[in-house]
């Protein structure tokens, strides 16, 4: 039996060290990868929002992080940030059902701050996002957890 795979959807995993340089690195696949396959319209915005996760991963973790970048058809992109924390942040921490309308906003960080726009950001741009704990794993290291949006 052979299985073909639809011409609109695809896959690309990344592993990244945990390093300064690693925002770039996503940021730079993000765009080679939407390139490649015609999706240039949304470039702009999922290179910021993963770079805003993987940034985070970064500053928030001292292991590793993966991103993952999944085609899903008919136009829409879904990318994944895995990092070694298993605490979820909010907004990604609300049950899929209650975002939107009776979902609390995270506030916009204060004019002047350095940080805290990042998942303002995915808020506002992304049309769905979410993410799940994997558990704190065996023998106390951590299974981590899994940030994901959707464009």
């Amino acid at each position: 039996m052979v299985t073909v795979a639809p011409p609109d959807t695809w896959t690309y995993a990344l592993r990244l060290p945990h390093d300064p340089r690693a925002a770039r690195v996503a940021r730079m696949t993000v765009r080679a990868a939407l390139h490649g396959h015609g999706m240039a319209e949304t470039l702009d915005v999922v290179e910021l929002l993963t770079s805003e996760l993987v940034t985070n991963a970064y500053r928030h973790t001292r292991g590793p992080a993966s991103l993952r970048l999944t085609a899903l058809g008919d136009g829409r992109l879904r990318v994944g940030v895995w990092d070694s924390s298993p605490h979820i942040p909010a907004p990604f921490d609300e049950p899929p059902g209650s975002r939107g309308v009776q979902s609390t906003p995270i506030k916009p960080a204060p004019a002047g701050a350095e940080s805290g726009r990042g998942l303002f950001l995915v808020q506002q741009c992304a049309t769905s996002w979410g993410g799940w704990s994997l558990g704190s794993g065996l023998l106390g290291r951590g299974a981590g957890k899994l940030l994901w949006f959707e464009v």
